[in-house]
């Protein structure tokens, strides 16, 4: 008998966009360690976000502490609403009230990033991902730049869902946050955050880069270390290779 249709709510099959938090480690110590490590500078990173725990790349038999897990992860604002996990993992990990969930990952992501500047550290790779109960084939949204035609003082933020381009000064203590690309076209003086939710081919470009902070998907340098002498001030491109941000001169006159 066909159900009475309802017009206050609906049940139907998709496509959830979160993230990947994709565990390397059973160690929670060292998870703790690294997390604060990458994030220390940048808390607001993936404030509110919500992410889906990984386990499928820890090595042969270890297991990690779910739950405890999941409770750390909150520590650094973080929202875990489910465990990917392999048919052999599923008893131990499926715990602590988090669902198993499905998940395909987007094809034209590189493969996962390699440990940070420390030789032998742990990678904790946040990655976006696909969870979906049911495999389901959905368009790409478009999401237009945020264009910035007014100067950025000290305490401003800016956050773009897409590209953000800035027409005017990032004074000391600005900070302007993009989920895409971030152009410039005036000095940065401020921080200036691409790619934040793991973007890992976004740019930052700069007509005059004198900045307190740098960074792309969550790899960051500040300005306690001084830039080249051919990029410090200059027209530059930054971007992330093997992990590694890479300063480039542009050349512009």
């Amino acid at each position: 008998m066909p159900q009475k249709k309802t017009p206050y709510f609906e049940l139907r099959s998709g496509a959830v966009d979160t993230l990947h938090f994709v565990v390397k480690t059973p160690e929670l110590d060292t998870l703790r360690t690294e997390l604060a490590q990458r994030f220390e500078a940048t808390p607001e990173f993936f404030a509110g976000d919500t992410v889906a725990i990984d386990v499928r790349r820890l090595p042969g038999d270890e297991r990690v502490a779910v739950p405890a897990l999941a409770e750390m992860l909150a520590e650094f604002r973080m929202k875990p609403i489910g465990v990917v996990a392999n048919t052999e993992q599923a008893d131990w990990a499926v715990v602590g009230g988090l669902p198993r969930l499905d998940s395909q990952e987007r094809h034209e992501r590189r493969a996962p990033r390699a440990s940070r500047e420390a030789e032998g550290a742990t990678e904790t790779a946040v990655e976006s991902v696909q969870t979906a109960p049911t495999p389901v084939v959905a368009e790409a949204a478009v999401i237009a730049s945020t264009i910035i035609d007014k100067p950025l003082r000290s305490g401003q933020q800016v956050y773009a869902k897409g590209d953000l381009i800035i027409l005017d000064l990032v004074s000391y203590g600005a900070e302007v946050i993009a989920e895409g690309n971030i152009h410039i076209y005036a000095p940065l003086r401020g921080r200036a955050l691409a790619g934040v939710k793991g973007k890992l081919d976004a740019r930052i470009f700069c007509t005059c880069l004198e900045p307190e902070l740098i960074s792309i998907a969550g790899i960051y340098r500040t300005g306690e270390y001084a830039l080249p002498p051919d990029v410090q001030g200059r027209s530059v491109q930054v971007r992330l290779v093997d992990d590694k941000l890479i300063f480039e001169p542009l050349g512009l006159k």
